[in-house]
């Protein structure tokens, strides 16, 4: 049994040798250890506080670029809203201009057609009138193919020429 109860000695030897390894570790060890240990809670810590600190960044920058794709959507509208507009106002003064030289078109073919047409009556009073001459001459040559018929119609022609003065 003594194996299970040490000596008196023994016992006081483990105790000197207990208390000069704790007066040790106590004196040097115990220092360092919670140095040690204060070191990394403080690297704890920021680490936390950098995480914290980079989930707000991330928070931010996803709100940042939630509120640019928001605004780029609303530019987008308004620039398409714009290219409609103009769109249809080109497409307006298109056809305005389709109209307004239609317009020109039209007037210039009637412009034309009355002058052509003016031109065909002159063209035609002058063939008429040629004409006229060509049968009054004729007619004026066979009438007055005897003394008395250009006698009668020169003494006819003093008279209206003395009339109308």
């Amino acid at each position: 049994m003594e194996l299970f109860t040490p000596g008196f000695g023994l016992v006081f030897w483990m105790f000197v040798s207990f208390a000069v390894l704790f007066f040790i570790l106590w004196k040097y060890a115990w220092p360092m250890i919670l140095d040690i240990v204060d070191k990394r809670a403080d690297l704890i810590d920021k680490g936390v506080e950098y995480a914290q600190n980079a989930k707000e960044q991330l928070d931010n920058a996803q709100l940042a670029a939630d509120n640019l794709l928001n605004e780029a959507r609303r530019k987008e509208a308004d620039i398409l809203r714009e290219a409609e507009s103009l769109k249809t106002k080109i497409i307006e003064d298109a056809r305005a201009e389709a109209k307004e030289q239609a317009k020109k078109e039209t007037e210039a073919a009637k412009l034309s057609i009355e002058q052509a047409k003016k031109e065909a009556e002159l063209s035609i009073r002058d063939e008429v009138g040629a004409i006229a001459l060509s049968i009054a001459e004729k007619v004026v040559r066979e009438r007055m193919s005897d003394d008395k018929a250009q006698t009668k119609l020169v003494n006819t022609l003093i008279d209206e020429i003395e009339n109308q003065n």
